[in-house]
């Protein structure tokens, strides 16, 4: 269990209300529904379902009602090196943050759930990539085993990633941004967030990172080599993430025992 803490001066200390990005919620504004609908009653938004069982366990002495699970499903686009994905599959990302009994934040990272998106023109590039399955390739996010989701500002924290290049052609060790050298993912808000509940509490948001660097593709085999001229690998800059997010959260004595039961030190 991942378990961080946060010693800045309170002033700087503001915890977010979501996942890295909930810096956005300092300027939260919910929207009713339209009063000019005199006639009928307005149709509520609709909600996104969540499951809350990535909750982690939380460390032993803390306060239940004051550590909260946070669960995101985001969704957007990618640019890894010279390669543009428009519509990443959909992520959710889940932990839990709260106060520590020494009064510093503390922060536990859940799960991150996605599946592979596909490159498009597969590992050759063009046509025949696509036609034949053996050559097709996509890429899958996964935790890269570092994260802050306190931010400051603008600023929405960060958290880091690799990316699993999936291929019949490659082994399942293909990955960019493994090891030593995840990719690191600083996000930052883009405009205002929109409350589309109040109970369950949904809050949704964009963010944003188009600041940072890819590095090579490793594990990949004999196919190493093309795997990184396809997609222009390692990269120091034009690389970007962009994301639409809803985002909600319960504290620990609302999930059932199993999520609220507590890991030692």
């Amino acid at each position: 269990m991942e378990i961080t803490t946060d010693k800045r001066p309170q002033a700087l200390r503001r915890t977010a209300a979501g996942i890295a990005f909930a810096a956005v919620l300092g300027a939260a504004t919910f929207t009713a529904a339209g009063a000019e609908a005199a006639t009928a009653e307005p149709a509520a938004p609709a909600v996104p379902a969540y499951d809350f069982g990535d909750c982690p366990a939380i460390p032993a002495g803390v306060d239940a009602a004051r550590w909260k699970c946070e669960v995101l499903t985001a969704t957007g686009s990618l640019t890894l090196g010279s390669r543009t994905l428009p519509e990443l599959a959909p992520m959710t990302i889940t932990h839990a943050e709260g106060p520590l009994p020494d009064g510093t934040n503390g922060q536990v990272w859940g799960a991150l759930r996605s599946a592979p998106t596909a490159v498009p023109g597969g590992i050759l590039g063009g046509p025949a990539g696509d036609r034949n399955p053996r050559l097709a390739l996509s890429l899958q996010p996964e935790y890269g085993g570092r994260s802050d989701f306190y931010s400051v500002g603008e600023n929405m924290g960060l958290f880091t990633l690799r990316f699993r290049a999936v291929s019949p052609a490659l082994p399942d060790g293909c990955v960019i941004g493994g090891g030593e050298t995840p990719v690191e993912i600083r996000l930052k808000r883009a405009g205002k967030s929109e409350w589309i509940s109040k109970n369950p509490p949904v809050i949704k948001f964009a963010a944003y990172d188009n600041a940072f660097t890819a590095p090579p593709a490793t594990g990949c085999g004999p196919l190493g080599g093309l795997v990184n001229d396809r997609l222009g690998l390692p990269a120091a800059t034009g690389n970007s993430i962009a994301l639409s997010a809803h985002y909600t959260f319960k504290t620990y004595d609302q999930l059932p025992p199993r999520a609220r039961a507590v890991a030692g030190g």
